[in-house]
Order: C-alpha cells, then sequence, then structure tokens
C-alpha cells in the first residue's frame, strides 16, 4: 500500500460526529483516501463531517444497489453497502472500522499483502490472541470448550511466506471479546507489537470486522449476513472467508493492535443472548465447511460463497432468506467488478 493506491475506509454508524469519526475522516482526506460512513434509521439526519461521505438510508437507496433495497434496516449488514460503493470507486484496499475504534500512527502505515511471518497450519482451533499476550483471553466467536486447551509453543511454528489478502489487525484497551469474558475477566487488555501470526490449511480462529483490512482478490468474502444476530454476523463471515481463503492457497493475518478501543455503551446480558447461537453452532458451523469440496480460482469464489451459505441454511444456522440476500450482493458486484 502506497500514496498512489486507492485505498478507502468503510464504517457504520448511527452516531454523530465523534471523536474517532473526526480523526479517521482527518487524516483519510490529508491522505486522499476514501472515507465511506453508512448509516441507518436512528442516525443524525444532520450528519456532517468534512472529509466523509456519509450515506443515510435514503442516499443508499439511491444507489440502486439490489441488496441496498433486500437489507433489513437497523442492522450492522448494512456496512455491504459501504463495501460495495468502495468497490464500486475501485478501492485498492478496503480497510474496515467501527466508530469507537481510535486508529494509532502504525493503522495509517502502509500495508503489504505477502508477509513472511510464523504460520500455523493444520492446527484445528487456534487462539490466535494467545501469541500476543499472556493474559487468559480468547476472540469473540472462539469456541469455549477450547479455551484452556494448551497452544502451540511460538517457537515451534515455522516462518514462511504466505499471501494474506484478508488481514486482522488486533485492538489495545478493550479488544474484541465475548459477553462471558467482559462479565468474569479483567479489562483493559493490551497486546504484545513485536509479532504477527499468519493461519493458513484448516487453522480456524475467528476474525472480526472491526480493524481488517481486504485485497480486491478477496472482496466477494466482505459479505456480511443479515439473517443472523449482530453479535455473529462478522464472525460467521470470517469462518466462510477462512474456508475459502484456503481453497486459493490464502492465509488469515493477524498482526500488532493499531487502534485502541473505548467500547460504545452495550448492555452486556443482552449481548450475551445475542452470542448464545455462536456459543452452541461455531464448531458445527466450522465443521459443516470443512466438509464442502470448494474448487480453487477467483472466479469460483462467487460459487463457493453459493454453497457455504447454503450449507449454514441446511443446519438451520441461517433461514433461505440469507440466500436471496446474498443473490443481491452477489448480482452488484457482478455489475462492478
Amino acid at each position: 500500500m502506497n500514496s498512489t493506491e486507492n485505498v478507502a475506509i468503510v464504517v457504520t454508524s448511527i452516531a454523530k460526529p465523534n471523536e474517532v469519526l473526526s480523526k479517521i475522516s482527518q487524516e483519510s482526506l490529508q491522505r486522499g483516501w476514501e472515507f465511506i460512513v453508512i448509516g441507518d434509521l436512528a442516525s443524525p439526519s444532520d450528519f456532517d463531517l468534512k472529509g466523509t461521505n456519509f450515506y443515510s438510508v435514503e442516499r443508499q437507496l439511491e444507489t440502486n444497489f439490489n441488496f441496498a433495497k433486500a437489507c433489513p434496516t437497523r442492522h450492522y449488514a448494512r456496512k455491504n453497502i459501504g463495501y460495495l460503493l468502495a468497490i464500486k470507486n475501485q478501492a485498492s484496499i478496503i480497510i474496515e472500522t467501527d466508530d469507537d475504534n481510535m486508529p494509532r500512527e502504525e493503522f495509517w502505515l502502509p500495508r503489504t499483502r505477502q508477509q513472511e511471518v510464523v504460520t500455523a497450519n493444520n492446527m484445528g482451533w487456534i487462539n490466535a490472541y494467545d501469541y500476543f499476550t499472556e493474559a487468559n483471553i480468547w476472540p469473540r466467536g472462539f469456541p469455549l470448550d477450547d479455551i484452556l486447551t494448551n497452544k502451540t509453543d511460538w517457537d515451534s511454528l515455522e516462518t514462511t511466506r504466505v499471501d494474506c489478502p484478508i488481514q486482522q489487525g488486533l485492538a489495545d484497551g478493550n479488544p474484541d471479546v465475548d459477553a462471558i469474558y467482559r462479565l468474569v475477566l479483567p479489562l483493559p487488555q493490551d497486546f504484545r507489537k513485536d509479532r504477527r501470526l499468519a493461519l493458513g490449511q484448516n487453522s480456524w480462529c475467528p476474525f472480526n470486522s472491526q480493524n481488517t483490512a481486504w485485497w480486491p482478490d478477496a472482496y466477494p468474502l466482505l459479505y456480511l449476513p443479515a439473517y443472523c444476530s449482530f453479535r455473529m454476523t462478522d464472525i460467521w463471515r470470517s469462518f466462510i472467508a477462512q474456508k475459502i481463503a484456503w481453497a486459493n492457497g490464502w492465509s488469515i493475518l493477524f498482526h500488532e493492535p493499531t487502534v485502541w478501543q473505548d467500547r460504545n455503551e452495550h448492555n452486556l446480558m443482552k449481548d450475551f443472548s445475542q452470542e448464545i447461537d455462536g456459543y452452541l453452532k461455531n464448531r458445527e458451523i466450522c465443521e459443516t465447511l470443512e466438509a464442502l469440496e470448494l474448487e480453487p480460482g477467483k472466479d469460483k469464489l462467487m460459487d463457493n460463497m453459493r454453497k457455504c451459505y447454503s450449507s449454514l441454511v441446511n443446519i438451520s444456522v441461517m433461514p433461505a432468506e440469507e440466500l436471496n440476500l446474498l443473490d443481491a450482493w452477489l448480482s452488484d458486484l457482478e455489475s462492478l467488478i
């Protein structure tokens, strides 16, 4: 990533311009990056922030994207419209974050798709956070019955050159953990800044939509499902993205924290309720995806997505309506790519 590339930052928010949004807009404006904010019904009608391309629900509908018309309102999945807009504007990298993640200086540094890093292959469930801290902490979406499993020693993992078109940055302060962690274990927590870890074939770890960079080959995998809870949409997306990434020889990079999160107010018991499906089904989802035979190639990404989402509908993780929404996303993509 260099100054000549067309970088887009995508956020969904119902907040009025706050310190985080102001910081992102200011820094984006200086760099010539596009900053897209996707609103929803609760967004302020007078949202105005220099350097920000804000899309109210009304303006989203004016895009004529099939997805904009089909997606439920009051749902985080409307962020998909921001991805489509960035793709339409030929973004060479899409960076997604949230309106409570303050970017550090490192957030704005060049990003490289090809990495020579410590790599985990064929390790099953692997808690990536384990390698960035001594604390007992795990990412939202990680199976509860694997939290105490002994990790593989860092020094025993090999360093390899890998292709990482999806890169998850960590967050200090109030990192992305589940409601059970927040209810019973200490925060804030910070992560070490001297390591990077790539997850390759058959190594599962959920990643989120809070500080994640995507390169064009992987853009179809950005799709956030809408017919599931807010707390699971990016997690279940990450499992599908990992399965399809493996078919293409791609790895998922976890890297040092580049944001500091001052988390928006949440009802933790409501979060817990919305995460129950994940606690009970995340392992089954990945076992179902593992059993699928997927074809390699960028031209097969959309077919592979249909196959993955259909498999989750078949095990009643999502309703059939999700497939109609996925088709709307894919038809919009086909018109843009």
